[in-house]
């Protein structure tokens, strides 16, 4: 920000002091991405930065780099090194706040601030198209017969997807075989080719075997349906899925925000101004139109409404760490 001048009368900085002092930022600004290229976290920055330099809504340019290393914690430790750069934008998942209690890394939540998330994925427990479990109940209670054998595939170990299957087995009573994959696209392969009982994709990782029938859904973890689509598959579209909890799987909601970060030390302005950019991206057509392409729920959060859904999505992450013992000391 620039300085007020010694010349400014008494009056004057009563008003300026009064207003927030325009930040702009000085040069490209960088575009870190906590994952590889073409990535869900890839997409998701890629389309925000095509809609800003669509619609013109930065001055500068912008440019992608991915860092994705270590489950994206490479970004975030980028973050650090970087401290109070406010031309550099991060680009994650709740892995931002999560990571660092999972394993044991060079950064943690203070060298980072948050700025916006834009949308959610939500999760939804799949099974083969031909598979006899019509309910996630059925599905339950196999699992209860045969403990540790019945196989459900997810993205990596100890992250968004074994944590949702980890609370699943707390929730139910149960213990399945979980199965880590390098990715969604791959774990819907294992699952269409039988060679897994479930898993919990988020619909745009499986959309393309639900369309086929090679697999069906069971439920979502929502506290409310999804929205009403075209048909997917044999008449059914995702608004047309059951919520988890209405099914006998009491768990409300289990969704995965797509978040945007500076890092600590950016100046309060500058964390404005990207809100504000990043606000403008969430209500352009071109925004509708990829959170309906990949079936993600659309939600704005900034301020202080992010700040306490981060506190609560990591309270009840952390809880289930520490259940299946997977917390770092």
């Amino acid at each position: 920000m620039k300085k007020l001048s010694v010349g400014l009368t008494f009056a004057a900085a009563v008003v300026l002091a009064g207003q927030a002092l325009a930040f702009e930022p000085t040069r490209p600004v960088e575009f870190v991405v906590a994952s590889g290229p073409g990535g869900g976290t890839d997409n998701f920055a890629r389309t925000i930065q095509s809609i800003i330099a669509k619609h013109k809504l930065m001055e500068k340019s912008m440019v992608v780099l991915n860092k994705g290393g270590g489950s994206g914690a490479e970004a975030f430790l980028y973050a650090r090194k970087n401290e109070g750069d406010p031309n550099k934008l991060y680009f994650g998942t709740n892995n931002a706040y999560l990571l660092p209690h999972v394993a044991k890394l060079a950064y943690s939540m203070e060298d980072l601030r948050p700025v916006a998330a834009l949308a959610f994925d939500e999760f939804l427990i799949w099974v083969k198209g031909d598979s006899e479990y019509a309910t996630p109940t059925d599905l339950i209670e196999a699992a209860k017969a045969a403990p540790n054998k019945l196989s459900f595939a997810g993205s990596q170990s100890k992250d968004t997807d074994e944590t949702l299957v980890a609370l699943i087995e707390q929730t139910t009573g149960t213990n399945f075989k979980y199965l880590p994959f390098n990715g969604g696209g791959e774990v819907g392969v294992q699952l269409a080719g039988g060679h897994v009982a479930a898993n919990v994709n988020n619909p745009n990782e499986n959309v393309g075997q639900w369309q086929a029938g090679a697999i069906k859904p069971l439920c979502v973890f929502s506290d409310k349906p999804m929205a009403k689509s075209d048909p997917v598959h044999d008449g059914k579209g995702w608004g047309d899925i059951p919520t988890c909890a209405s099914s006998g799987v009491n768990i409300p909601s289990y969704k995965m925000p797509r978040t945007v970060w500076t890092a600590a030390g950016t100046p309060d302005d500058a964390v404005a101004y990207y809100s504000d950019v990043l606000k403008k991206v969430s209500e352009t057509p071109e925004w509708a139109d990829y959170v309906r392409k990949t079936s993600q729920t659309g939600d704005f959060m900034s301020g202080q409404k992010l700040q306490d859904f981060i506190v609560t999505s990591e309270k009840n992450a952390v809880g289930v760490f520490e259940a299946e013992g997977w917390l770092v000391k």
